[in-house]
């Protein structure tokens, strides 16, 4: 029976859209791009490390971040960041994309999935719960030569 109705439990205990900390903003450093997790709100108790979702933030300057899903936009295989490239790449089928977020290569047709964030008494939240669908992409309307 709770599986029928989780839906509605879900939405009325406000756990699938919830703000949720990755920590002060003092351990993002301006100008670079670090791996974080949260945990994800819908989780259960037996969920245990599964329910342990990774995220990539950059921080722009003091108050300006991104947060990426880790997800490629392609088929969802998870992206890395490589800082001397200045690129997130997917290794299962070469999609690659600029530090912004933005589509640079390969068979992805938008940019990075973000997170919506917020900063409150000095930590970083973001709008988390569901995995990111399409909708808002990384600025993928700036021209831009492709990868080398």
């Amino acid at each position: 029976m709770s599986y029928l109705l989780s839906p509605l439990i879900r939405d009325r205990n406000g756990r699938d859209q919830s703000w949720l900390s990755l920590g002060a903003i003092d351990q993002f450093p301006p100008g670079q791009t670090r791996l974080s997790t949260y945990r994800n709100p819908g989780a259960n108790a037996w969920d245990g490390e599964t329910a342990n979702v990774a995220c990539w933030v950059r921080r722009i300057d003091d108050t300006t971040f991104q947060v990426f899903a880790t997800n490629c936009a392609h088929l969802g295989c998870p992206v890395r960041w490589f800082a001397q490239s200045g690129l997130f790449m997917c290794p299962c089928h070469g999609g690659a994309y600029y530090s912004d977020g933005s589509r640079a290569s390969g068979p992805p047709q938008r940019g990075l999935f973000q997170y919506p964030y917020q900063i409150s008494r000095g930590t970083l939240m973001i709008r988390a719960g569901e995995m990111p669908t399409p909708g808002p992409a990384a600025d993928a309307s700036r021209e831009r030569p492709p990868c080398a």
